[in-house]
């Protein structure tokens, strides 16, 4: 047994467990650049609509924390507004309390949960804070470092919302604020509240949906990040699974497969596109996954990438991604088919 005070512990770092870090946006946190996404953990035998159960959800964990992917991502409405995610996250963090302070554990508020009444969404006053406490109940946490709103609320002055989050950053539970399905009129919102409020309110991170094949759903705002030091991290970069290397092969995809299951319609022109990284991904010697991933890593105002890892194997294979460096020549390839 290590006697304490004996470890040698480095001055600074900037990876952890071989992974590299980024910051986010102008803030002094550091995530990993490739995270994990939650949003299919849960209890699928309950008709959570989970894709992933408990015992196999805990050994994700353990992988991500092994391989330096600790920037875990869930939400309080994921899996049929169950908690379900949260709770397993719980579980883990139970167990393993002396890693708490590796994950930068982020958590998101919005939508109804935890009640019936009016009062139990939206980003009034009342919601933030008791939706909040529910979340870290579940997540057996203390703190939250990034508390993302899940929605904008039209409904509730953003000078409430902004003031309440102040408030519980100065309780310490929570360290940092973060933006979800935001448009670039609403991002603006807030950024011009915070500016006449306090930099503790300021949003550190959007998450929009985006991805290399769809662009992004709410256009302009990857490009608002970008002026602003804002980190851009995006849900769904994989484009909801169609960029892996199963849909080279059409017989491979059928129930069971996320895309397949869902109804989602692909075109052609999507498959070309797969089938364009996938001859380079090849060539490189990745996947393209992989390429994917490290190709969104490069562009401007992009912070870290969080897809969902459902197995180990895809875990480690999305893991290998925050460590490809793309030469130019490469990046420029990628650009070329993806139409940016």
């Amino acid at each position: 047994m290590t006697e304490p005070g004996t470890v040698q512990y480095p001055f600074s770092t900037s990876d952890f467990n071989e992974m590299p870090y980024r910051r986010m946006g102008r803030s002094g946190l550091q995530t990993s650049a490739i995270g994990l996404g939650t949003w299919k953990f849960g209890y699928p035998d309950s008709g959570d609509q989970s894709r992933t159960g408990e015992q196999d959800a805990l050994a994700v964990l353990d992988r991500a924390h092994a391989l330096g992917v600790t920037f875990w991502d869930t939400a309080n409405r994921y899996n049929a507004g169950t908690g379900n995610s949260e709770r397993i996250l719980g579980k883990w963090f139970a167990t393993n309390p002396d890693k708490r302070r590796d994950v930068v554990l982020a958590t998101k508020l919005f939508g109804g949960m935890d009640g019936f009444t009016p009062n139990h969404s939206g980003l009034g006053r009342l919601n933030i804070t008791e939706s909040l406490s529910a979340s870290m109940t579940r997540l057996q946490a203390d703190w939250v470092d990034l508390l993302w709103f899940h929605g904008f609320d039209s409904s509730t002055p953003v000078e409430e919302s902004l003031e309440t989050v102040e408030d519980l950053v100065s309780r310490g539970v929570v360290h940092h604020l973060g933006v979800s399905n935001v448009t670039v009129e609403q991002l603006e919102q807030y950024l011009t509240v915070s500016d006449s409020l306090s930099r503790r309110t300021r949003p550190i991170a959007v998450q929009n949906r985006l991805d290399p094949i769809r662009g992004e759903k709410d256009p302009g705002v990857l490009d608002l990040c970008a002026a602003e030091g804002i980190a851009f991290v995006p849900y769904s970069p994989l484009a909801g699974g169609l960029l892996t290397d199963r849909y080279l092969d059409p017989a491979k995809v059928g129930q069971g497969d996320r895309l397949y299951d869902e109804g989602t319609d692909i075109d052609q022109d999507q498959l070309a596109v797969v089938a364009e990284v996938g001859a380079l991904a090849e060539q490189w010697g990745h996947t393209i996954s992989q390429v994917s991933l490290a190709w969104l890593l490069t562009l401007d105002g992009m912070g870290s990438q969080i897809p969902t890892s459902s197995t180990i194997e895809q875990l480690e294979g999305n893991a290998a991604a925050g460590r490809i460096e793309l030469s130019e020549e490469q990046a420029a390839a990628l650009t070329a088919i993806f139409g940016r």
